[in-house]
């Protein structure tokens, strides 16, 4: 019996599985210059750019621990250091029921000071690029502690640069009285949105 010709029809398609074409049923060169010319059908919405943009700096975040590890692991030199020991020797000593100080210490804690330095840098360049900068300011740091749990420590350390964010409100609280908009109550916080209601004229 052929087995070409077997009685036994072929199994049903699956979706999403390729298809495979006889090799003559396109002639070469066909998908190529048909793929140049198709439009393309969806563009990713503004949620699904920032989900890709956290993925991404997740990974970079993946690749530099790992780099770091392999860094650690490959130090033999232990003399030299980018942060002064001596200071932070006087920093652990600034606790009083601290004593005595082993010599490693201080290594130890400049080594984790320095990969801290260099994450919270790390996750600030990303917020940076978010908005387009090449230039790292005090409020890109304060948006990487405000959006890492680990950093929560630093949160009254490192406020949120509400300047702006006051500009912002002088400017609509000033529009606002223009159009014949009432403040708030004496007394009442301007930023509590049920205190006070318009009602247009009729």
């Amino acid at each position: 019996m052929d087995p070409s010709k077997s009685s036994t029809p072929p199994p049903p398609p699956v979706m999403g599985a390729p298809v495979a074409y006889p090799p003559a049923a396109y002639p070469p060169g066909a998908a190529a210059g048909a793929a140049a010319y198709a439009p393309q059908l969806y563009a990713p919405p503004a949620a699904a750019a920032a989900q890709q943009a956290a993925a991404a700096q997740q990974q970079q975040l993946q690749m530099f621990w790992a780099e770091q590890y392999r860094e650690i692991e490959a130090t033999t030199d232990f003399k030299n250091h980018n942060l002064p020991l001596a200071r932070i020797k006087k920093i652990m000593k600034a606790d009083e029921d601290v004593r005595m100080i082993a010599a490693e210490a201080p290594v130890v804690f400049a080594r984790a000071c320095e990969m801290f330095i260099l994450e919270l840098t790390h996750r600030g360049w990303a917020h940076a690029e978010e908005n387009k900068r090449r230039t790292l300011q005090k409020s890109d740091i304060a948006a990487a502690i405000a959006r890492t749990e680990v950093f929560d420590f630093l949160v009254d350390i490192v406020p949120r640069d509400d300047a702006k964010d006051a500009d912002a409100a002088a400017a609509a609280a000033a529009a606002a009285a223009a159009a014949g908009i009432p403040r708030p109550a004496a007394g009442v916080p301007a930023t509590d949105p049920l205190a006070y209601y318009y009602v247009p004229q009729q």
